[in-house]
């Protein structure tokens, strides 16, 4: 699919979604889940309490010594009778008696002082009442620093109140005090960062300034088109004969055409030229302006400006008298569009135009593929690259991604006769395509999760035998030696290597974060999600980045405040 980075499949599959990276060339963000990617404690917490609702109070104090009753037995006295009526539902009677345990309880007796706060502030929880719960549970976890059930509590109520920030910063604290085996401080922790993602994301997006990818980034992205116009090198028809130094080279373009001069700087490489070029011919109403729109829209997609992409695809689209390869690629890229903005209704409503007016047209089948995959709708994602392979019999990619397709369904399927059956399928494509590359890496993949990491790091070489400027298939290499042989260091390297390699690819420095976080350098993990920020692609992803960022910010808020740190590599 064209877009530059795909959203997660829709429904549950047991594969990563990094695992799908070079499906379309391009990488794929990890989960917001890849913020706590240490290994979590394998301790479990009683019966009932993992994934239980902390909305009960605290029970018995500590008992006090000596004759008679004393202050600390008062209290707990009108803390137990608190409790009776908490759990009849008079939350205003237990709000007094545990205001009189508060009062009657020696203040050295910060513990069950605590306790008290924190069973009042479940009281007030009771009654929506957020502020007072945020007051009551702050005190409780002053005076216990490690009070899980204070910090939860406080929590959900600054979410309720709309403070994200410090609300992430508490539940962090939980989680990392749960050893991340309850389910609903997690789930919190989650629903707080994408929320705050995506409040960053909409401002930072909106106010970016435009960047052009790599060349390999761009060059990847026109390889997955065999039918795209303005993606060929210029025909004869398109420059005077007296232009070309030799013949079958190409030369200066001597024409007023804006477009066939941005056709020029494609050549040569010199994308930032194109932009305006194609506006040239577009204000002039030049013979080439449905090219000039579709070339002009495919340049903002690749720097991020979707705002002004679509209307040039859009016009593209409804030129009824236009080139039909030009319409039907123009759907292509607005289909792939609408998936990264996570509408994929209006998406496959694109694809489906596309091969209704094309309906030989082998990238629609190719790209529908795709989405198809992305939807885990594996039987129609077959389906179409076979119908795409019957158009273009030499189309590795689509071979390739097949194969991908059939693993897939056959993992999740757990049916180990067809996984083999699709293992057996890639070492066909890798035999009658040598030299694809993207063969050889998404069978790396499926070898990796096969747990065959030796044959896998054997296709990953053969990749960087073939593209020695891929930076993604280095980061993948990287990240199956720490899988493979916890080896630090090398996965490091090779992931320097890519940024080396492409200082924009945003996934080199995405995944360095994530293994910064799991060391437990976090203000070097917050630097690379800032560098990957900067060079996102879609406010989707951007928001995403902006969570792995946010969380291991409040990592280190948590291990300054209360000096929690999760473990480390």
């Amino acid at each position: 699919m064209a877009a530059s980075k795909p959203v997660e499949p829709q429904s549950g599959s047991s594969l990563p979604r990094w695992q799908l990276a070079l499906l379309i060339g391009t990488p794929i963000v990890l989960g917001v889940g890849a913020v706590y990617l240490w290994n979590r404690s394998k301790t479990k917490d009683s019966p009932g309490k993992r994934n239980g609702e902390r909305t009960t109070p605290e029970g018995s104090a500590s008992p006090s010594s000596g004759p008679g009753p004393g202050p600390l037995d008062r209290a707990q006295g009108a803390k137990n009778k608190g409790n009776k009526y908490f759990k009849a539902g008079k939350y205003e009677q237990a709000i007094q008696c545990y205001t009189e345990a508060i009062g009657l309880c020696p203040r050295d007796n910060q513990t069950d002082l605590s306790t008290f706060y924190q069973n009042r502030a479940a009281a007030y929880e009771q009654q929506m009442m957020w502020t007072e719960v945020v007051q009551d549970c702050t005190q409780a976890v002053e005076m216990n620093p490690r009070y899980i059930k204070a910090l939860f509590r406080r929590a959900k109520a600054l979410e309720r109140l709309d403070n994200k920030k410090e609300c992430l910063e508490d539940v962090t604290a939980v989680c990392i005090l749960e050893a991340f085996q309850n389910q609903q401080s997690m789930l919190l922790a989650d629903k707080v960062l994408k929320l705050l993602g995506k409040e960053k994301a909409k401002d930072k997006y909106k106010n970016r300034d435009p960047l052009m990818p790599s060349p390999q980034f761009i060059k990847s992205y026109f390889s997955s088109f065999t039918d795209d116009i303005i993606s060929q090198p210029l025909q004869k028809g398109e420059k005077k004969d007296e232009d070309k130094d030799n013949e079958g080279e190409a030369a200066e373009v001597t024409e007023s055409s804006g477009y066939l001069k941005a056709k020029q700087y494609m050549e040569e490489e010199n994308y930032d030229k194109i932009i305006s070029e194609c506006t040239k011919e577009v204000e002039s109403g030049g013979r080439y302006t449905a090219e000039a729109l579709l070339l002009r829209a495919t340049f903002y997609l690749l720097i991020g400006n979707a705002t002004g992409a679509q209307p040039d695809l859009d016009r593209v689209i409804n030129m009824e008298d236009a080139n039909i390869k030009l319409r039907a690629n123009a759907l292509i890229k607005r289909g792939s569009m609408y998936m990264q903005q996570q509408q994929p209704m209006m998406s496959t409503q694109d694809f489906n135009m596309a091969a209704e007016i094309d309906t030989r047209n082998a990238d629609v089948y190719h790209h529908r593929g795709q989405l198809k995959i992305l939807l885990d709708q594996v039987e129609e994602a077959v389906g179409d690259f076979d119908e795409c392979i019957l158009l273009r019999p030499d189309s590795a990619l689509a071979q390739a991604q097949k194969c991908f397709a059939l693993y897939r369904q056959a993992y999740t399927g757990n049916s180990q006769s067809q996984v083999q059956t699709a293992m057996d399928g890639f070492e066909d494509v890798i035999r009658r395509f040598p030299k694809c590359a993207e063969g050889y890496a998404l069978y790396a993949q499926a070898l990796t999760d096969q747990q065959q990491f030796g044959k896998a790091d054997q296709m990953y070489n053969k990749c960087i035998d073939l593209e020695p400027d891929n930076a993604t298939t280095y980061v993948h290499k990287g990240l199956l030696q720490l899988q493979w042989k916890q080896d630090l260091d090398l996965g490091l390297d090779l992931i320097s290597k890519a940024i080396e390699i492409d200082n924009k690819c945003d996934f080199a420095y995405e995944t360095m974060g994530t293994i910064e976080v799991q060391r437990g350098n976090l203000d070097k993990a917050i630097d690379m999600f800032n560098k990957a920020i900067n060079l996102a692609k879609s406010e989707m992803e951007m928001a995403h980045l902006y969570s792995l960022c946010d969380a291991a910010y409040a990592q280190t808020e948590v291990a300054r405040k209360y000096g929690l740190k999760p473990p480390t590599l």
